[in-house]
């Protein structure tokens, strides 16, 4: 079973569309297909459905959706191999205790294939493999062909990966354009990164790559309107002000100093210390 969620919704079994129309029945396969081969209990399917009151027959509606998309596997699995061993749909989607699971049987499932990417660029940079880093780190960003689970009407459970998932892509596109800005790409950069920070107004990482890259670009009064504009928003919406790391970037090409090094964000909730 090959799975993306990277986008809009799509699961596959032998190359053949398993997903349902309807949207109850779509939510629960999207969170299936997230934690695929896991179990994922039924408690946690319901208030993904109903939130904190389901009705009375929350189970046995759950049941039903469980039936429909068997049904659109069991389609699926006519075309297994003629020697392969048989299944049936409750084999690939099965029944636990307490809970259900979606079996890949090895199948791709992009965000696998991000998270891979994603780990090799971050060890990459790590090793100061900077073109490998950048490589890395493309291959997995590319796997994105639009938000997560775009196409899906999300619940509480779905809405908390698909911020995680967010999370991580944004992580990212951080490290790639740190080691863009390493390779001498500030030029490349700019348009890229006034749009980023028009898009994440009080990301702070974000515009201190902008300012750098400003910065590196000769464009040095714009990169500090760029420090004034997030003060701005630091203060106005969330009531901060700049960190300190991004006061010292700031000050330094306030006074034409050279750049102090920046705190990168790395996986896992890390920080290394890098030059911009």
């Amino acid at each position: 079973m090959d799975i993306d969620v990277l986008g809009a919704l799509a699961v596959r079994e032998n190359g053949i569309p398993v997903t349902p129309s309807a949207p109850k029945p779509r939510q629960v396969l999207a969170l299936l297909a997230l934690h695929a081969d896991q179990v994922v209990p039924v408690a946690l399917l319901i208030e993904e459905l109903w939130g904190e009151r389901p009705p009375r027959s929350a189970r046995t509606t759950l049941q039903t959706y469980i039936l429909q998309l068997r049904e659109l596997i069991s389609v699926a699995l006519e075309h297994d191999p003629e020697d392969a061993e048989p299944r049936t749909a409750k084999d690939v989607l099965v029944t636990m205790p307490g809970g259900y699971l979606l079996k890949t049987s090895g199948g791709a499932s992009d965000v696998r294939e991000f998270e891979k990417l994603a780990g090799t660029g971050y060890r990459a940079m790590d090793a100061e493999d900077f073109p490998g880093a950048a490589r890395q780190l493309r291959d997995a960003l590319a796997l994105w062909s639009g938000s997560a689970l775009v196409d899906i009407q999300a619940g509480p459970q779905l809405e908390l990966e698909i911020r995680r998932l967010e999370e991580t892509r944004l992580c990212a596109l951080y490290q790639r354009i740190e080691v863009d800005l390493r390779l001498g790409r500030h030029r490349e950069l700019l348009g890229e990164l006034t749009v980023l920070v028009s898009r994440h107004r009080t990301h702070e990482n974000l515009h201190g790559q902008l300012m750098l890259a400003l910065h590196r670009s000769g464009r040095r009064g714009e990169a500090l309107d760029v420090y004034q504009r997030l003060r701005h928003s630091l203060v106005r919406d969330l009531g901060l002000e700049p960190s300190v790391g991004l006061r010292r970037l700031q000050r330094s090409i306030l006074m034409a100093a050279p750049e102090p090094a920046l705190e990168v964000p790395v996986a896992g909730g890390e920080r290394l210390s890098r030059v911009g």
